[in-house]
This record gives structure tokens, C-alpha cells and sequence, in this order.
């Protein structure tokens, strides 16, 4: 059974399905390529939103991947596997495809363990990347695409990941080019992992990683960024961490939000290996009573135990070496010591329980809840736009101008229908954080504000403000805007400043029905 069957369903919402109906009536009146694009266009306007999880090598991408996923599937340890791009999608049926560069698949056995074997036996010069079909019910809503990573020193596996994300062999028709290729595929969305430092190149990275349809580069809109291994933040080389490694760890993550400027919605810290560790199953009963019997050793021997993995494993006490080593494996030190503390606040905590006290020391329900606000809430939009982005590449690949110019006026009477205008709004987002259309740093700000959001409190600045207010305050940069646009701005600010001219008065619209604006 082909991707394109298994994930058949609905567009994502009534904007994707507006783009939907404008390609299929295009289609008769274009040539055979260009119908062939949007065909492909078509498919993934009613497939999962596309998020490509990137980052530099040994970042920890795959263990975040497990985590996401509640499964334990994506090998982290260095391997042919971990050289290859893998798509996580819903399946009916756990299976594995091995893509090959001729189009063709073959069928891969998981290992014992449930995992992706971690080398192939294959010609990796002969394979596009991997198709991992699970029954997790996450990723009905999201396909998960774990990539090599950049830095690695094996140049082959950082092209094929650039080439499948940036736009080729992904089941897309023999009969396009390049450029059509280009403008079809590649992630709507990018969860970027950094560790301690932000290099130069990563803002490049996320601009080749991250919504490579038609080019389209990273923003708020559809990039979060993931301080992962925050356990590894040494509190005292951070001011105003008052010796604690989870603040330590916001700090920096805040820190690295500024340096990477308006490409990231946000910088989260998480301890990657803990997620994994206690979502996945991996932490087991027999972990909890061997963390249960370190509680009770006394203070001074925990206290030296605990000041580096090797004391944790070699010093004498009651706990087997073995049993200690498997602890670091899952948990690392960190880890360790936050369950012991929460076992010494309550002795009767059961594995279960340990567990979720686990996951909560992660930072991953904080991950999945910004997932929830900057992916899910905003896939309908975030899909309609990257579908109208290829539309318009694959007729300006055409090379016939009147077919560029019917697609145009089609795109134009859609966008002028006002339930279409989250996607202008998208759109100068996307000019604006990008550098397309360069914009006073206040202004710039406050286009941030209202397109960064799908929340008409966080839209004006005013959480918390009663509807009064708002409403005052939407009309009045609805004015602003608006004479911005006809009296201070050049030309191509003017046209972002009539789409946020726009965007105010249909707050202001809202907020006059009497919606509830509290979770809008």
C-alpha cells in the first residue's frame, strides 16, 4: 500500500480545502506537467502536516524523535540508518520501506527490539531515504521526519538530506523536473535541536531545513527550536540560574531564542534521553526498585555517588553495577537524581508514578504543548500556504506565460475573499522575518505579534486587558495601519501594511460580535 493511500483523508481545514478546489480547477487548464505538480500538491494538501526534525550531528535528534512518537523505533546510535532521512507516518500496519533512488521499495524487518535496524545490509548509493509506517496515533496528525543531522562527516547523507527535505524523491511523478520537484516537496515545518551554543550556520540550517517548498524559509509560524540535553547546563556558567539546572537551561534557551532572532516561534529546553526513557516504555519496575534502594543510602555516600557517572557505577553499596549502569543508560545522572529526590519526598510512589515525574523533569509536555499551539492549531493554515507557494512555483516553472497568469488570477480571487486572509497574513509574515520586505524594528515587531499567534489577546499585546480595551485598541491600529500604508511606506511595505491594516479590522470585526476571546 502506497503513502498516498495509507494517509488518504481530508485537507487539514477549509483553507487547504479552498486551495484544494483552486487546483483541481486549474488543473484541466494547464500543461501536463504543471497538472502533474499539482496533482502532487493535491496529495499532500490531504496528508499529515510535514515536520522535519533537524539539527546538528549527535544533537540528539532521533532520541526527540522517539520521544514524540511514544515508541522507541529510531536507532541513536551512529549507524547506516542514522545516515538516511526517515519518514515516521501512520500505518494501519508497523512496517518499514526501504525508498530506493530508482522510485522503487523494498520491504525492511524491524530488529528484536522493535527498532529500525541500525545497519542495512544495502547500497545506501542506491537509497533515498526511509519510510517507517507505525499505528501511533500521533502521527495521524503529524509526520515525523528524522534527519542525519548536520556536521556529519559523511558529505553523501548530508546531501540526501537536503535533496529530500529541500524537494526531490518523495513519490513525487517521473514527469516533473527539478524545479517542479523543488516546489512540491520538502517539510512544512521544522523542530530545529540545538545544544549549548548557537553556531553561526544554524540560522542557515534552518533555512534549508525548514519549509523548503518553493523555498520558503523558517519563521515563527513554522520553526520551534529545542535546547535539548538541558541536563548538561552547568548552572554556575549562567547568570541568574541560582544554581539550578532547569533555570540554568530556560535562561539559555531564552538566550539562543534572541540569537536566533524571528526564525524560531521559540527555544524550549528538554532532556531528550528522559522523555524517551519514560515515554517510551524503556523505564521499567525493576528500574524504580533499584532507584527505590538508592533513596535509602545515606547522604554522604549519595553525595559522593552522585558527582560523576563513573563514582555512580563503581562505588560499593547494595545496588548491582549492572543495575546502576542500565540507570545512567536511561536517565543519566540528572535524571537519577531527580527521582531519587522525588522518591525521598514520598516513599510510596509507585514505578507508574515515578515515571510521570520523570517525564514531567523532561520538559517534554512543554514541547508538546507548543506543538500543539505553533503546528496543529495552525496546520490548516500552514499547509494552505505552503500548497499556493508551489502552485505558484510550479507555473512560474511552466515557462508559459499565460498559464502563469491564469494560475495568478485564480490565486488573487481567492486571497480576496476575506476568510482567506490568514494566508495573506502568513505571507507577509513570511516576508517580513525573512528579510523580503525590510521593516522599522517596532513594526517588524508588531507584525510578529499579529501573525505569530492565533490568539486575539497575544495578536494585540493585551492578555489579560478586558474586551473593551481591545477593542479600542484593534480599531485604533487598524487606523494606523492603514495611513501607514498610503502615507509612510515604500512600496513594499505598503503591501504588508494593508494586510496587517486588514488583519486589525478583522479582530476588531470579532471582538464587536461578542466572541469569547480568551482561547481565540
Amino acid at each position: 500500500m502506497t503513502a498516498a493511500r495509507e494517509q488518504q483523508r481530508p485537507p487539514a481545514g477549509p483553507l487547504s480545502a479552498a486551495v484544494a478546489r483552486l487546483a483541481q480547477v486549474l488543473q484541466p487548464q494547464v500543461g501536463p506537467r504543471t497538472a502533474a505538480g499539482f496533482q502532487e500538491v493535491l496529495r499532500r494538501l490531504s496528508a499529515p502536516l510535514q515536520v522535519a526534525v533537524a539539527g546538528r550531528i549527535k544533537s540528539g535528534k532521533s532520541t526527540l524523535v522517539n520521544a514524540l512518537i511514544g515508541r522507541r523505533v529510531a536507532p541513536t546510535d551512529i549507524g547506516e540508518c542514522t545516515r538516511l532521512v526517515t519518514r515516521f507516518q501512520y500505518g494501519t500496519v508497523d512496517r518499514i520501506e526501504v525508498v530506493r533512488t530508482d522510485g522503487g521499495r523494498q520491504v525492511l524487518p524491524f530488529e528484536a527490539n522493535g527498532m529500525i535496524p541500525a545497519d542495512l545490509d544495502l547500497d545506501l548509493e542506491q537509497v533515498s531515504h526511509l519510510e517507517a509506517y507505525l499505528t501511533n496515533e500521533v502521527l495521524r496528525e503529524l509526520t515525523v521526519i528524522d534527519t542525519p543531522g548536520l556536521g556529519s562527516l559523511d558529505s553523501a547523507s548530508v546531501a540526501r538530506t537536503e535533496d529530500l527535505l529541500a524537494g526531490s524523491s518523495i513519490g513525487v511523478e517521473k514527469l516533473l523536473d527539478r524545479v517542479s520537484q523543488d516546489a512540491v516537496a520538502g517539510a512544512e515545518a521544522v523542530l530545529y535541536v540545538l545544544t549549548q551554543s548557537v553556531r553561526a550556520d544554524d540560522k542557515d540550517a534552518l533555512s534549508t531545513f525548514t519549509a523548503a517548498t518553493a523555498g520558503r524559509d523558517a519563521g515563527p509560524v513554522n520553526a520551534i527550536a529545542l535546547l535539548n540535553k538541558a541536563d548538561t547546563v552547568a548552572p554556575e556558567s549562567v547568570a541568574g540560574s541560582e544554581g539550578e539546572v532547569w533555570r540554568a537551561a530556560t535562561i539559555l534557551a531564552e538566550k539562543q531564542a534572541l540569537a536566533l532572532g524571528p526564525k524560531v516561534a521559540a527555544v524550549l529546553p528538554v532532556i531528550g534521553l528522559l522523555a524517551e526513557s519514560a515515554e517510551t516504555g524503556s523505564f521499567t519496575s525493576a528500574d524504580a526498585d533499584a532507584l527505590r534502594r538508592l533513596a535509602e543510602l545515606d547522604e554522604a555516600t549519595w553525595d559522593t555517588m552522585l558527582m560523576s557517572a563513573d563514582l555512580f557505577t563503581t562505588w560499593e553499596c547494595e545496588v548491582p553495577a549492572s543495575a546502576r549502569s542500565a540507570l545512567l543508560e536511561k536517565l543519566d545522572l540528572y535524571g537519577v537524581g531527580q527521582a531519587v529526590r522525588a522518591l525521598r519526598a514520598d516513599p510510596t510512589l509507585t514505578a507508574g508514578a515515578l515515571r510521570r515525574a520523570l517525564l514531567d523533569a523532561s520538559g517534554l509536555a512543554g514541547v508538546r504543548s507548543r506543538l500543539d499551539a505553533v503546528f496543529r492549531a495552525r496546520a490548516d493554515g500552514i499547509k494552505a500556504a505552503a500548497a499556493l507557494a508551489s502552485i505558484t512555483a510550479l507555473a512560474h516553472a511552466s515557462g508559459d506565460p499565460g498559464e502563469r497568469q491564469r494560475v495568478h488570477d485564480a490565486i488573487e480571487v481567492l486571497l480576496a475573499k476575506p476568510e482567506a486572509h490568514q494566508l495573506r497574513l502568513l505571507e507577509a509574515l513570511t516576508l517580513v522575518t525573512s528579510n523580503a520586505v525590510r521593516m522599522p524594528e517596532d513594526l517588524a515587531d508588531e507584525v510578529l505579534r499579529v501573525g505569530g499567534s492565533a490568539r486575539i489577546p497575544e495578536q494585540l499585546g493585551m492578555v489579560g486587558r478586558p474586551p473593551q480595551e481591545l477593542i479600542a485598541y484593534a480599531l485604533e491600529r487598524a487606523g494606523w495601519w492603514r495611513s501607514f500604508a498610503s502615507f509612510g511606506a515604500t512600496p513594499a511595505q505598503s503591501r504588508v501594511a494593508h494586510v496587517v491594516h486588514r488583519a486589525y479590522f478583522l479582530i476588531w470585526q470579532q471582538l464587536r460580535g461578542g466572541n469569547d476571546v480568551r482561547g481565540n
